[in-house]
C-alpha cells in the first residue's frame, strides 16, 4: 500500500512541471484574443434587410384566426415599414401571406391571399409606390409561421 502511494506521488510530481509550463500558453492564448467577438460586416441586400428589421421593428404581421383584419399593432409595424420603404425606393419587397396549417388547401390559399393583399393595400395607403410591392399567397405548399404575413426585402 505504501509503495502504491509512493509511486502515485512520484507520478504526480512528474506531471506538475508539465502542467505549470502549459498554463502560461493557455493564458497567453486567451489574452491574445479580442475581448468581444467581431460581428460580420453586412453589405448589399443583407445590410438592407438588417436595416429594415432594425428600423421597422419586425418583418412579420400577425392576424387573428381566419381573418385578414389588421390590428393596431400590425398597423404600427406597417407604418414603420412604409416609412423605411419610402426612404429606399430602390428596394422591392415581397409580401407572403400565410394561413393556419389546419386549413384546407383552397382555404389556406384564399386566406393567405386576403392577408397579403390587405398588407399591400395598407402600404400603398401609406405612400409606398406600387412598383415596390409584390403580394403572393403561400398556401399549404410553403407553410410559414402560421397566421402571418411576412414582408421580405428582395
Amino acid at each position: 500500500m505504501i509503495r502504491c502511494l509512493m509511486v502515485l506521488a512520484s507520478l504526480l510530481s512528474g506531471l506538475a512541471p508539465a502542467a505549470a509550463s502549459a498554463q502560461p500558453r493557455i493564458v497567453q492564448r486567451v489574452l491574445g484574443r479580442p475581448a468581444t467577438p467581431q460581428q460580420p460586416v453586412l453589405v448589399g441586400i443583407d445590410a438592407l434587410r438588417a436595416d429594415f428589421l432594425a428600423r421597422s421593428g419586425a418583418d412579420t404581421i400577425y392576424f387573428a384566426a381566419d381573418t385578414a383584419v389588421l390590428s393596431v399593432s400590425a398597423r404600427a409595424t406597417l407604418a414603420a415599414q412604409a416609412q423605411w420603404l419610402r426612404q429606399h425606393p430602390e428596394v422591392a419587397v415581397r409580401i407572403e401571406g400565410h394561413s393556419d396549417l389546419s386549413d384546407t388547401r383552397d382555404h389556406a390559399l384564399a386566406v393567405g391571399a386576403r392577408r397579403a393583399e390587405e398588407v399591400r393595400q395598407y402600404l400603398l395607403l401609406m405612400g409606398v409606390p406600387a412598383a415596390q410591392i409584390a403580394a403572393v399567397t403561400m398556401g399549404k405548399e410553403r407553410p410559414g409561421p402560421g397566421r402571418t404575413v411576412t414582408v421580405l426585402v428582395r
